[in-house]
């Protein structure tokens, strides 16, 4: 998957790029990452990116030509029919459907915006796509272009160490993660579960589906009103609950 990132503050990736599952996905060839600097297409030697808002108003806002220009020089470098990603608050929601429909790209194109956003005629006419991570605002695009990308990779053929794994995370399923525990077996006076050291993998695997469950009922019962229940995990569901 060929990744490219609009930002202002590259060197933020830095982290990612070198540590953890988009680490390892771009160390395997799963997945490359190219970050672009709106400064290198400013037109002034002071590498200027954003101006006074007409109207007036509080803050800047990012100019049309070096965005514009660095969308282009991002696009020339992506894969053919990648789209531009401007991070919002006013995009759509992502979520783990969303992650899994990323992850089917061949290219996307990330841009990370600053102060008081990008100049509306560069989003109307460059910008495929908005997407946010929640309803806050934060000071740029970068860190919803990581957790995106994180998400993203997690789901890549060969980026986890075990593919299992993405299968087994909360949301995968549409419902939450079970309860996990590690060694030792007992703990400031609190023990694992006895059917997790039973070897009984049937009765583990219903177990921890019906903890599933029964989490998701706690935490987010408003996921359960979105999938449709099989008579055995709503038997376990109701088990649950009795207890």
């Amino acid at each position: 998957m060929d990744l490219h990132v609009i930002s202002i503050f590259p060197d933020m990736f830095s982290a990612i790029l070198e540590h953890g599952v988009i680490g390892r996905a771009i160390r395997q060839n799963v997945l490359s990452l190219t970050l672009h600097n709106p400064r290198g297409y400013a037109d002034d030697k002071h590498n200027t990116v954003d101006g006074r808002p007409f109207g007036g108003g509080p803050g800047m806002v990012m100019m049309p030509e070096p965005m514009i220009k660095v969308i282009e020089a991002a696009k020339a470098q992506a894969k053919p029919g990648a789209k531009v990603i401007y991070l919002s608050p006013q995009g759509k929601r992502f979520d783990h459907a969303a992650a899994k429909e990323f992850a089917e790209r061949d290219s996307v194109v990330f841009l990370a915006g600053r102060y008081e956003g990008i100049d509306e005629r560069v989003l109307e006419h460059h910008v495929d796509e908005e997407w946010s991570i929640g309803d806050f605002v934060l000071s740029g695009g970068e860190l919803p272009a990581m957790v995106m990308i994180d998400a993203i990779a997690r789901l890549l053929p060969d980026s986890l160490g075990n593919s299992e794994s993405a299968e087994q995370d909360s949301f995968a399923h549409g419902i939450l993660d079970c309860p996990h525990y590690a060694r030792p077996e007992t703990y400031a006076g609190q023990k694992v579960p006895d059917v997790l050291l039973s070897g009984n993998h049937k009765a583990i695997a219903k177990w921890r589906e019906q903890q599933a469950l029964g989490r998701t009922w706690d935490r987010r019962p408003e996921l359960l009103e979105k999938i449709e229940l099989t008579d055995e995990q709503q038997r376990l569901l109701d088990e649950y609950r009795k207890n």
